[in-house]
């Protein structure tokens, strides 16, 4: 069973809820954030990225950082820019890209239900990089980033959400920047609340879709509550802020590779290697990948379309048959010898959202080689965390980005 569970979520007042909307805190760094708020004193990054009001060149892990989001965040309360539902709810998010809708349930899943495995992962965490958001939790005594998550839609919990929205005006209703529409509406009918909890009960599990570390901090932080406090099912401490989506309205985005030298090969050699595993065409213009095993390659301003060989391709296994292994094994590794893409600095990765222009881009800039990928599936990525497996690092690149703000789970 999945149990979600409503809470009293502080959220923003509506005529401030556009500025307050900001990207997560992990897609930008401190200078991109800083010129994002210069002209936003309620943006959320003041939370997030709250080293923008620090001198420029702050240590982003030092406790001023942590103890000036929380300042933020509670002047923010102080203010009325926040305001704080009176009773638990849950609530619903619709972003649209493009013309293209998802409507994610916001609400609290359980840390108990990620230690036995009904929230299932397929990523591996960086000890730093949980530390950083278990500091952040701590010290705010909330939670401000949600964690994306999916499961297999059901018609029951699609028709009650699309009732709902038809029947009830939306908090929140605005474009951002970017041009993505983010509508919110609160349900806070004790009735409706005991229903869907119900419906989710029937559905066997769920899937971190992103967010990872975020999770991972999250049940470390209600674990040590627990030894602290005492355990308390019904602790706020003991559920973590969610977005669950079903997973047919989701859309995962090609993930790109860019590579900073050939490894002492020269271009010739180089394609000669790569030929021993895939068939090499060159293009006329950009060769965006248009199924699986097939790869887009940008180097001395030309495009070439590989294709994996049939003799080569293992799909028995569930993980080497992922193009993003099929890349990593035969070409970063093989050839180029990247190893561990996550700590090597020789290769770099561009979210799909990007386009093929800025592959081009960083190729004229600060790389030689550029290669273009087909998107994994979310079919794919629920069955490797079904047989749980994990995934190759930088996997999985999700579009809409959900908007940080709009939704902080407090802990008391």
């Amino acid at each position: 069973m999945a149990e979600l569970r409503p809470f009293r979520a502080v959220r923003p007042n509506a005529e401030f809820a556009r500025e307050v909307a900001a990207l997560p805190y992990d897609v930008m760094n401190s200078d991109e954030a800083r010129i994002e708020v210069s002209d936003k004193p309620n943006s959320f990054l003041h939370i997030d990225k709250s080293e923008v009001d620090l001198p420029i060149g702050t240590d982003l892990y030092a406790p001023e950082v942590y103890q000036k989001a929380r300042e933020n965040l509670y002047k923010m309360i102080e203010d009325k820019v926040f305001i704080q539902d009176d009773t638990p709810c849950f609530y619903i998010y619709k972003l649209t890209r493009n013309g293209r809708a998802q409507y994610g349930l916001v609400a609290c899943a359980s840390v108990d239900e990620y230690l036995n495995g009904t929230i299932k992962k397929h990523e591996l965490t960086l000890e730093k990089k949980e530390q950083d958001r278990i500091r952040h939790v701590e010290t705010l005594n909330a939670q401000t980033g949600p964690i994306f998550l999916a499961y297999r839609e059901k018609d029951e919990i699609d028709a009650l959400v699309s009732k709902w929205t038809k029947e009830h005006t939306p908090v929140y209703d605005f474009a951002s920047e970017d041009g993505i529409s983010h509508t919110v509406w609160v349900v806070d009918d004790s009735a409706t609340v005991s229903e869907i909890a119900a419906l989710f009960e029937k559905v066997p599990c769920l899937y971190i879709a992103d967010g990872h570390h975020r999770n991972a901090s999250a049940v470390k932080v209600a674990l040590k509550k627990r030894g602290q406090l005492g355990d308390d099912k019904n602790a706020e401490y003991n559920g973590y802020l969610s977005v669950i989506f079903p997973a047919n309205q989701l859309e995962i985005l090609d993930y790109n590779r860019v590579v900073k030298d050939l490894n002492g090969l020269s271009e010739p050699e180089f394609i000669e290697k790569i030929k021993q595993n895939f068939i090499v065409t060159e293009t006329d213009g950009q060769a965006k990948p248009q199924k699986r095993h097939t790869f887009g390659m940008y180097i001395s301003k030309k495009w070439y379309l590989l294709e994996l060989k049939p003799s080569v391709a293992d799909e028995n296994d569930v993980i080497a048959s992922l193009d993003v292994s099929v890349m990593q094994k035969y070409i970063l590794s093989d050839i180029l010898g990247i190893d561990d893409p996550r700590t090597d600095k020789r290769v770099d990765f561009v979210g799909g959202i990007r386009g093929l222009d800025e592959l081009e881009r960083r190729t004229r800039h600060d790389c030689v080689l550029a290669f273009a990928m087909f998107p994994t599936s979310m079919t794919e990525l629920m069955n490797i965390a079904d047989d749980n497996k994990i995934m190759p690092p930088k996997s999985t690149w999700f579009e809409p980005k959900l908007r940080s703000g709009l939704f902080v789970h407090l802990l008391v």
